[in-house]
């Protein structure tokens, strides 16, 4: 199995930026997807953004042109950039990686 390693997540004004990171370790020799989601209190899970090991991109509409996803294969680590942050983004992020779940990171955009 895989063991997952959240962090990155705070308080953060409107227009603000947060990273969050997600390092993956344990007994896989290849991670294809890695993903983020995102839960706000009261709403169903949601897919945030995805990368390939190739490269591949998918963004939610709603973050398009304000988060970046990305990955270091060498470290088996996802980041989720996030600029531009709105009230709205605010909610647990979640990687999820070989169909492991994160532990979440609280953003909270908030003025």
């Amino acid at each position: 199995q895989v063991q997952l390693a959240e962090s990155g997540g705070g308080l953060v004004q409107p227009g603000g930026s947060l990273r969050l990171s997600c390092a993956a370790s344990g007994s896989i020799f290849s991670i294809n997807v890695m993903s983020w989601y995102r839960q706000a209190p009261g709403k169903q899970r949601e897919l945030v953004a995805l990368i390939t090991r190739g490269g591949t991109l998918t963004y939610a509409d709603s973050v398009k042109g304000r988060f970046t996803i990305s990955r270091d294969n060498a470290k088996n680590t996802v980041y989720l950039q996030m600029n531009s942050l709105k009230p709205e983004d605010t909610a647990v992020y979640y990687c999820y990686v070989a169909s492991q779940w994160g532990q979440g990171t609280q953003v909270t955009v908030s003025s």
